[in-house]
């Protein structure tokens, strides 16, 4: 091999070489990505009321089923079947909730079992009319109230006596 060749060998091997081992030059992106973080305080909610679906007389002869009575968390009342008939004050119940300001608030509110104190096995299921979400606007810190309403169903075979049951309701963000 000829002296010019060899040289010619030896400068491309470590211009390969030095090629390889440069590193690539680093190039940042067009646009830098930003980071945000939203901090909210904790919910609180606190009972205000009861639920009242007041007294309910079950009239009519014969057997017959399927009497709603109830009340909207509008507090509209409704007793509207001929088999039964409604006295006594009514009223939704009434939950308060606090947290950040113009947060929107989940409310989870499940059907509520209502069980009759004179025996402790009869029962009547009180579907929960609930709001689904409430929006806390400018009262987080203060506050807002939302009702919660329902209704029963009740037939010639209800036993009487006082119904009585618990809301199991939670709130979150």
């Amino acid at each position: 091999m000829s002296k010019f060749l060899r040289m010619t060998s030896l400068v491309a091997t470590v211009a390969a070489l030095t090629l390889s081992a440069t590193p690539a030059m680093a190039v940042g992106p067009n646009q830098n990505a930003t980071a945000t973080a939203r901090v909210v305080k904790p919910l609180t909610l606190s009972w205000v009321r009861d639920l009242d679906l007041g007294t309910i007389v079950l009239s009519g002869a014969g057997a017959w089923a399927g009497a709603n009575v109830g009340i909207t968390r509008a507090g509209v009342f409704s007793c509207a079947n001929a088999n039964t008939t409604c006295s006594g004050a009514t009223q939704t119940a009434q939950y308060k909730v606090t947290g950040t300001n113009n947060q929107v608030v989940t409310v989870n509110a499940p059907n509520v079992t209502l069980t009759n104190q004179n025996d402790g096995v009869s029962t009547l299921l009180m579907t929960v009319d609930s709001p689904g979400t409430v929006n806390l606007g400018n009262s987080g810190a203060s506050g807002l109230t939302f009702d919660l309403g329902g209704q029963i169903t009740v037939a010639s075979t209800t036993p009487d006596g006082t119904y009585f049951g618990t809301f199991n309701v939670t709130v979150n963000y």
